[in-house]
């Protein structure tokens, strides 16, 4: 089964985490099986997830014989991390997600893959997220890369309970996302998550702020209430050549790579500003 794709905020993944480099970043969601019971596995091992039919289990069944059901499969099966034996306690699991994060500025790629060393700590993974870690530990992605976004997280300055959004006002989190549209990697299913304090939130914008290169958000998360904006906003669908200029697509060269790519194809790539090539 391929593996699919969630784009998650770096500072919203983590508030602790610094050295900001972009409004959004990707978080790859490897799914290992879909059934009742779904639990994240290396792919390396050929587990394939149970599905706990209760109606199974005889009147004698007690809280007791359940989670030894469970502590004897997942020891057997080598699925739970550190610490172990899992027997009497409650397990962890590694989610096995693969974070992909923009490229600071959108200068050298759309995507950094990030490599955490082997063994790594929960220190080091910090450091993996900010702009350092980066440096460090990834690897760029090419716009041929197939990707398949599930979800987004992205953060805000303000959102408004329809689902507007306002970042911090240069635009790269709605081009990123025009990208990953025009790529492929998202559509319209793709529900866009925003986590931000309750002072954020606004019972109203005015809808002639907003234009159809602007991403909307469908889940507003706070710490105190969790907001769906319903009917969801549509998203911009592709990149919209006629709002960049020529100076924005030189400071963006992979901008530049994926405009050959569109104009290849025989798509209308015309600058803002600028004659039909």
């Amino acid at each position: 089964m391929l593996a699919r794709q969630a784009v998650v905020s770096r500072t919203r993944l983590n508030r602790t985490l610094e050295n900001r480099t972009s409004d959004t970043q990707m978080l790859q969601v490897q799914r290992s099986c879909q059934t009742t019971t779904t639990i994240a596995v290396p792919t390396s091992q050929s587990f394939k997830c149970q599905s706990h039919n209760m109606t199974e289990l005889d009147s004698t069944v007690t809280k007791a014989s359940i989670r030894q059901k469970i502590w004897k499969y997942l020891e057997e099966n080598d699925i739970a991390c550190f610490p172990r034996p899992v027997y009497h306690r409650i397990p962890n699991f590694k989610a096995h997600k693969t974070l992909l994060v923009p490229t600071p500025r959108l200068r050298s790629g759309l995507f950094n893959k990030i490599n955490p060393p082997a063994g790594c700590n929960k220190k080091v993974l910090h450091l993996c997220a900010t702009s350092q870690g980066v440096k460090q530990h990834s690897t760029p992605v090419s716009l041929d890369t197939k990707l398949k976004v599930d979800l987004i997280v992205i953060g805000s300055v303000a959102v408004s309970r329809a689902g507007h959004r306002i970042g911090k006002g240069e635009g790269y989190a709605d081009l990123e996302y025009a990208m990953m549209s025009t790529i492929g990697a998202v559509d319209q299913d793709v529900i866009v998550v925003t986590t931000v304090h309750d002072c954020q939130v606004f019972d109203e914008l005015p809808q002639q702020l907003f234009g159809d290169h602007d991403v909307t958000v469908d889940v507003i998360v706070t710490p105190t209430q969790i907001i769906r904006c319903e009917p969801r906003l549509s998203k911009p669908t592709k990149v919209n050549w006629a709002l960049l200029s020529k100076e924005k697509l030189s400071e963006i060269p992979v901008l530049k790579t994926l405009r050959g790519k569109e104009q290849k194809d025989g798509k209308d790539v015309a600058l803002k500003h600028a004659e039909k090539d």
